[in-house]
């Protein structure tokens, strides 16, 4: 029982942490001192999670925080936040809130007035557009297209006239759909796969979209990929 007159517990603070989206040493030395210091880590998959704290000796008390369960998990952490703990919000690899879980917490904490803190690091779409030899003084990022080819192609068509350079996540499994969609839709605009960024199978595919097609049956094509398509 706290004494009299005796001054409340400080809210804890927010840390939006940027992590790994491939080579494990891409981590900085700030977020792992986060890691290593927040009372409680918010993650989109604990077993992802584990592999960098065991690679850094780190131990730490950890909360499943994945999409499917964002409602249900943010006032959990915020009330930890309001009993003064630190929290650090993680996704599987890159930075949070960025097409992964976090961006219902990050708003919910602002408007509550809590502190958050951006840690920054690891990203797929910066590490992919400064290699990619595309244009880097305008560029759009829109996330993950809808799943259904007709959907898809609207969705496109509806981002033709961008001047800048789209970035975009995509699954594997959707590459030859969504690169026939863009053939029909960008014509012969240059085209910038990167494929496994900081792994050691690292590749950047370069062309139009009818020319990947064309060499695409000697890749395998796995996980998810960063696409970028050239501005009008």
């Amino acid at each position: 029982m706290e004494a009299s007159g005796s001054a409340p517990r400080p809210r804890g603070t927010l840390f939006v942490t940027a992590t790994p989206i491939g080579n494990l040493e891409d981590i900085t030395l700030r977020a792992l001192r986060v890691l290593r210091e927040v009372d409680l880590i918010a993650c989109e998959d604990t077993r992802q999670t584990v592999k960098i704290l065991n690679k850094y000796g780190i131990r730490k008390k950890l909360m499943s925080y994945y999409q499917a369960r964002e409602r249900q998990k943010v006032p959990v952490v915020l009330q930890a936040l309001e009993e003064g703990r630190d929290v650090a919000l993680v996704s599987d690899s890159g930075t949070p809130a960025l097409s992964d879980p976090g961006f219902p917490l990050v708003r919910e904490a602002v408007r509550r007035g809590f502190r958050v803190v951006p840690i920054p690091g690891p990203c797929a779409l910066t590490a992919a557009i400064c290699a990619s030899g595309l244009p880097t003084h305008r560029f759009l990022f829109v996330g993950f297209p809808p799943p259904k080819r007709e959907a898809m192609k609207k969705w496109l068509r509806a981002l033709q006239e961008e001047e800048g350079t789209l970035i975009l996540y995509l699954p594997a499994r959707k590459a030859g759909h969504f690169l026939e969609a863009a053939q029909e839709i960008f014509g012969e605009r240059e085209i910038v796969i990167a494929r496994e960024i900081t792994k050691v199978h690292e590749d950047f595919l370069r062309g139009t979209a009818k020319a990947i097609l064309e060499r695409s049956k000697e890749y395998l094509f796995k996980g998810e990929m960063t696409i970028l398509i050239h501005g009008k």
